[in-house]
């Protein structure tokens, strides 16, 4: 009987590379050795009696690893018969040439080089049964003979592997777990010859079953072994269920259990499917919770994740029979294939998280397939995220001033202060690329503050500059958590007092949605502000819900009509101008002056506009006409160059 062979085996030959002499010219002086030393190790007395008595399959081996005794032990773990073992390598009754690093330990163990090798052997025994053998070799003291010793360990292996699948197995899907897919994942790209595996990379030279010291195989957990051949290329299909929750919560975990095991019985049947047309099967597993994979070795292309991802769509879609209950439920799945050259398991499941936010983000019972250029712009939003509180400490910030002319005699009245990032990466970025991210982790609060301190401390610096001058006022625009998230009122008085700008030069802007339905705390702050002398305008107004009836109840002072109703009244470049905008923008000019309320007209773009809007009402103006927004020192320009009031 001899192992199972997956290699070139090497030739028979002696350390020195000459051949053997023949058995009986060696076997005096080597069985001599060998009786000693087992003489040394039973005691004097019928020595030869219990080594072939003992249950331990043992062997004595000459230098060249030749058998020369063996005991009747050995023989029956062999399926042969005693004298049949003689003269036979222990190479070949155990294979120990099918991994070459098992054979580079064994010839040093033969050689005295290595004081001990040991090893696991998958055997097949004649009578057609597959055992597990424990391997061990060491050097006879004294003497160039080794001691072979082989134990059956197939039983204990039996009880690993059911271990093994316990732990590596979800209890209520019976899949893979996250566990074992990790692992399946690791393998699958480390012994890849695309990625640096096979035969001179991460991978096993050869298919042992392990190495020297037993260490586990290149394998997956279904025994195939990678390194060699394949598309080079990996997919994934990351998913889980729309409302899982809910499930669990109104019908309770057992219902909730039975519709992931009939879950991952349909994934199973998708898997499956494709797996038998393409390039192998495919391992799907249970993450956690409703969340699942389908792992693609060897992907043929996104198209070939596409047809699998809709077809689990479609068989998720198809209602569920549970003890009585029928059930609908759908899934959003994150699609990613790529390269396995450079692709790591976190790179790929980091990628296939992002996709499976964009399922869920864009609507839910969907799959969706990973975008690099809109994964690059969720990373800069993060790098933003992360960066933004630290740029307010480090004066990352600074604010430009687009001022506000009155459309009757063309002087600037006011200016609106917007603030920009000097991003030391980004480089300057407007608000629309942070202000969200700043409202959505509360650091607004804080931009917020800064924004108003300086800008008012502008304000009243081009005062001291230009005393003769008119005053001009400066608005401020104020996200609706400022007013939530802080005592904005309390601000507000604090910074004027600082700066010493009067309150009547100071106007906040905040949108319509944002005042829409205030109550309580908001009302009274906008309220508060109003008494104290401070302007509140409405920005874009006439896009959102455009409920008019607010204006008679909040403290409102001016109108900023939203540019999207200005570009209406372009006459230039064979625009025609849109009746209806102006129909709509004369008619809220006439309400907002009923109300006593100022109007300004936003994104003035060309004089054909700024005319209109004269002869229509509008006091103040605001766009590119007049001017971008500039640093202070333009505006403290424009101020020098404005007639003092008569």
């Amino acid at each position: 009987m001899s192992g199972t062979s997956e290699g070139p085996r090497p030739p028979a030959v002696a350390a020195s590379g000459t051949v053997r002499p023949p058995v009986t010219e060696r076997h005096g002086a080597d069985r001599a050795a060998a009786e000693s030393v087992a003489r040394t190790a039973a005691g004097p007395r019928d020595y030869r009696g219990v080594f072939q008595a003992a249950h331990l399959a043992m062997a004595v081996l000459d230098h060249q690893g030749a058998v020369i005794s063996a005991n009747d032990a050995l023989a029956e773990l062999l399926g042969t018969e005693p004298a049949r073992l003689f003269d036979r390598t222990a190479a070949d009754l155990v294979d120990l040439a099918s991994d070459i690093r098992t054979w580079h330990a064994y010839r040093e163990v033969l050689e005295g080089r290595r004081s001990r090798l040991r090893c696991t052997r998958r055997l097949k025994h004649p009578d057609g049964r597959t055992l597990w053998a424990e391997v061990n070799l060491s050097p006879v003291p004294e003497s160039r003979s080794v001691l072979l010793s082989i134990a059956d360990i197939s039983d204990r292996r039996e009880l690993q592997a059911r271990l093994r699948h316990l732990q590596m197995h979800d209890p209520v899907t019976r899949l893979p777990n996250r566990t074992l897919f990790f692992e399946r994942l690791t393998s699958a790209l480390e012994a890849s010859p695309y990625n640096g595996g096979g035969p001179f990379g991460k991978g096993r030279p050869y298919g042992g079953e392990s190495g020297p010291l037993g260490e586990a195989g290149p394998r997956g957990h279904d025994g195939r072994s990678y390194g060699h051949g394949g598309t080079g290329r990996i997919g994934l299909c990351y998913l889980d269920l729309d409302g899982f929750k809910a499930v669990n919560d109104t019908l309770g975990h057992r219902t909730g259990d039975r519709l992931l095991a009939a879950v991952a019985t349909r994934l199973t049947e998708c898997a499956d499917q494709d797996g038998y047309t393409r390039s192998g099967g495919h391992l799907v597993a249970r993450l956690g919770g409703d969340e699942f994979a389908i792992l693609v070795e060897d992907s043929t292309g996104t198209e070939q994740l596409a047809d699998l991802a809709r077809s689990v769509l479609t068989a998720l879609q198809l209602p569920f029979d549970l003890a009585g209950q029928r059930l609908s439920v759908s899934a959003s799945i994150g699609v990613v294939e790529r390269a396995v050259a450079g692709t790591t398991p976190t790179g790929l499941m980091q990628a296939a998280d992002t996709t499976l936010y964009w399922a869920k983000a864009d609507g839910k019972a969907r799959w969706t397939l990973f975008d690099p250029e809109r994964n690059a712009h969720r990373m800069t939003r993060q790098a933003l995220t992360s960066a933004l509180r630290p740029a307010i400490e480090d004066d990352e910030f600074v604010l430009q001033y687009q001022p506000l002319v009155g459309m009757a005699d063309g002087v600037v009245r006011g200016v609106e202060a917007l603030v920009r990032w000097n991003h030391p990466q980004f480089g300057t970025l407007s608000p629309n690329r942070f202000i969200g991210i700043a409202e959505e982790d509360g650091s607004i609060v804080q931009l917020g503050r800064w924004v108003l301190h300086t800008a008012c401390r502008q304000a009243r610096q081009w005062q001291r500059d230009h005393p003769g001058a008119r005053p001009l006022f400066v608005s401020v625009n104020v996200a609706v958590r400022q007013v939530w998230d802080s005592d904005l009122v309390s601000d507000v008085a604090e910074i004027l007092a600082e700066t010493g700008l009067a309150p009547q030069l100071l106007q906040l802007e905040l949108t319509e949605s944002a005042v829409m339905g205030s109550a309580g705390r908001p009302l009274q702050a906008l309220q508060a502000l109003s008494d104290m002398g401070v302007r509140i305008a409405i920005d874009d107004f006439g896009t959102g819900y455009s409920n008019l009836a607010y204006l008679s109840r909040l403290p409102v002072s001016v109108l900023k009509l939203d540019g999207s109703f200005v570009r209406g009244f372009r006459y230039d470049d064979g625009v025609h101008p849109s009746p209806a905008d102006e129909t709509i923008v004369e008619a809220l000019v006439q309400l907002a002056h009923r109300l006593g309320l100022t109007v300004t007209a936003e994104c003035v773009e060309t004089s054909g506009q700024a005319a209109r809007l004269q002869r229509i009402g509008c006091d103040t103006g605001q766009g590119w006409l007049f001017s971008r927004p500039v640093a202070p020192e333009r505006i403290a320009e424009m101020i020098a160059a404005t007639p003092p009031p008569s």
